[in-house]
């Protein structure tokens, strides 16, 4: 089995504004189910203010947050996917996605080192581009008049506003994600005008139930917010995260992370992801977050 490598450079710095970006090889199925595609991606993940702090005990280093009760910590991710997709004929065709998503963190309360947090959904920003030609979804933006993006758009825009509440301890484990009912109610009142038949209604209904929830929104953000295990690591220790990529689990990615360097309040994290080639046509993309995080000594 081949692996392709990747490295990059993750960084817990006190001031960073460049996104860095880590870049992948995969295959993967392509549109029409008989010749695989390749796909390079690229993804980036920005996380502004929230100060996590890293502390030195004997040499081990350990990720913790440090946040105030009353104030509000924004939050933005970034991803950018750069594909090539090639057709059954041979020919090649690149496009790229972009997602950027705000939010805000705000701290109402703090009790035996547990962080109660509103976490509100500020806007959602989806590009496409590919031979030239841009598709947005913007829910700052005017409502698109293409049914399908129409479609998205008015779910996008159903989901911004909303607030859920959060439980997060110290070191960056979230405890639970609360709130969703309410969400999944707006997001159905906005599909009755649009889907008139119920049937369609509640598959898309019920499909955006799995693909935000509880469990995925825990992931998403332990995925942004931690980068050094709760048991903390030395200087020069590696660690390793497996995750299936395909739905039934039997492929895997495997993600190594090394301290690398530590000084002037900068923690340098190498990280290395294999994503095997195989002739598996259901492998998913490659998922690979990058965390920017402003730590503090104090």
């Amino acid at each position: 089995m081949k692996k392709i490598t990747a490295t990059a450079f993750l960084f817990a710095a006190l001031v960073s504004c460049k996104k860095e970006t880590v870049k992948t090889e995969n295959t993967a199925a392509s549109t029409n189910g008989q010749n695989p595609t390749t796909a390079t991606v690229k993804d980036s993940v920005q996380a502004e203010e929230i100060k996590p702090a890293l502390a030195d005990s004997a040499g081990v280093y350990r990720l913790r947050f440090k946040l105030e009760k009353g104030k509000t910590y924004p939050f933005v991710t970034y991803q950018k996917d750069s594909k090539t997709l090639t057709d059954p004929s041979g020919k090649s065709v690149s496009g790229t996605d972009e997602s950027v998503d705000e939010m805000s963190f705000t701290v109402t309360d703090v009790k035996d080192g547990v962080y109660t947090l509103d976490v509100k959904l500020i806007s959602k920003k989806n590009s496409t581009t590919s031979e030239g030609k841009t598709i947005t979804i913007d829910t700052r933006g005017k409502e698109p008049t293409d049914d399908n993006l129409k479609l998205f758009w008015n779910v996008n825009k159903a989901l911004m506003g909303n607030t859920l509440q959060m439980k997060m301890d110290r070191s960056g484990k979230i405890l639970s994600v609360s709130g969703f009912d309410p969400i999944y109610k707006k997001i159905g009142s906005t599909l009755a005008p649009i889907i008139k038949d119920a049937k369609e209604r509640d598959a898309i209904a019920q499909g955006f139930k799995q693909s935000f929830n509880e469990k995925v929104l825990k992931d998403q953000l332990r995925k942004s917010l931690t980068v050094i295990p709760a048991k903390g690591v030395k200087l020069g220790e590696s660690w390793t995260e497996t995750s299936n990529i395909s739905p039934d689990g039997k492929v895997k990615n495997s993600t190594t992370f090394t301290l690398s360097k530590v000084g002037d309040d900068i923690a340098e994290v190498t990280v290395k992801g294999g994503v095997p080639r195989t002739g598996d046509k259901k492998n998913a993309a490659h998922d690979l977050p990058i965390q920017r995080m402003k730590p503090s000594r104090n």
